[in-house]
């Protein structure tokens, strides 16, 4: 199974790119820069979320009824005349529910590297996250996930096959680094260097992927 990065490469994340950029009015490129680094830690949240059976139930429960997929279906229906409130209002809520409290400071972190705002990464997440929850929709039922170990293996192989029993990773710990931010910008810095940084001693994994693709 593909990575969620492998998918933002391939010509279907090509499109969503593009769509979710023209339907936020922000840059492609700097679109591009957000998504490479949000939809990893939207999936880490969820990840966590599911860990729990409530968490587990209430993920599955999505996935097998608003989110099962079809939304990807109709990509250019979807941004050909702008995305519409419906589908924002329902990206807002699902951000709050994956992130909660946390949703501010990731999008500050976020938005300090990708040289945007808060509210732009928030608007550039508010039409991605309905398309990442059809992405997971999809995955769920050509892999006939049914129960809470399957949704964990799920998103850990979207997340290059880190999953919880595993052994703790690099780009695992910069993940739930950006998760337990809480808005001062004290892990700017830290995330910085993660993401972009490090030569050598950050190649492979996750962390070598967002480093590929912000040009290091």
């Amino acid at each position: 199974m593909s990575g969620i990065l492998d998918l933002l490469n391939s010509d279907l994340g090509k499109t969503i790119i593009s769509g979710v950029s023209g339907s936020t009015n922000t840059d492609q490129g700097k679109t591009s820069s957000v998504l490479t680094m949000a939809l990893p830690v939207l999936m880490k949240a969820m990840e966590r979320n599911a860990s729990t059976p409530e968490g587990a139930q209430g993920l599955m429960g999505a996935l097998n009824d608003k989110h099962d997929g079809s939304i990807l279906d109709n990509l250019s229906g979807l941004f050909g005349g702008g995305v519409n409130e419906e589908v924002k209002t329902d990206g807002s809520k699902i951000l709050g529910h994956i992130l909660g409290q946390r949703q501010q400071g990731v999008q500050q972190v976020i938005g300090q590297k990708a040289g945007l705002d808060a509210g732009s990464v928030g608007n550039i997440l508010k039409v991605a996250a309905p398309i990442l929850m059809g992405v997971l929709g999809k995955q769920s039922r050509q892999n006939n996930v049914s129960s809470q170990s399957g949704l964990g293996d799920l998103l850990g192989g979207l997340l290059g096959g880190a999953s919880q029993s595993g052994p703790r990773t690099k780009e695992q710990g910069f993940l739930e680094q950006i998760l337990d931010a809480d808005g001062d910008g004290s892990i700017v810095d830290d995330v910085a260097g993660m993401v972009l940084g490090g030569g050598s001693k950050k190649k492979g994994g996750l962390g070598g992927l967002l480093g590929g693709l912000f040009g290091r």
